[in-house]
C-alpha cells in the first residue's frame, strides 16, 4: 500500500543525505540509495550552513523559497549564475544585490 505524504517540504541536497544517512543504509531501497549516493556527490555545502543559507537568503534578500534552496544546491560562483535562478520571476534584480548574494554565499563554501 502506498504510503500518504501528510505534508510537504522544500529540501536542500545537503538535509536529504542527512535524512537518508539518519535511515541507515541497510534499510534504503535501491532508489533511497540511488539518492543517498547523488546527494553524497553533490552536497556543496554542510547540512547547518545550507539551512544558515536558505535563512539568510529569504530574509536578508527577500528571496522565494523554492528560490533560496535551488540557490544552496548549486552554489553558484559568479553573478550569471545566480540570476538564472531568479529569471523565473521575470523580475530584474540589481547587480549590486547579486554581488552581495555571492559574497554571502562564499562565506560559506565548503572547504574541500
Amino acid at each position: 500500500m502506498p504510503r500518504k505524504a501528510l505534508k510537504e517540504k522544500i529540501l536542500t541536497v545537503p538535509e536529504v543525505k542527512q535524512i537518508l544517512e539518519g535511515l541507515g543504509e541497510e534499510n534504503l531501497d535501491q532508489f533511497q540509495r540511488r539518492a543517498l549516493d547523488y546527494a553524497a556527490k553533490f552536497s556543496k555545502v554542510e547540512v547547518e550552513s545550507a539551512k544558515e543559507l536558505v535563512k539568510g537568503l529569504i530574509e536578508k534578500f527577500e528571496l522565494e523559497e523554492e528560490e533560496a534552496v535551488q540557490i544552496v544546491n548549486c552554489m553558484p560562483e559568479s553573478i550569471e549564475e545566480i540570476r538564472v535562478f531568479l529569471a523565473g520571476g521575470r523580475r530584474i534584480v540589481q547587480t549590486q544585490k547579486l554581488l552581495q548574494v555571492l559574497k554571502f554565499l562564499n562565506q560559506h563554501q565548503k572547504k574541500e
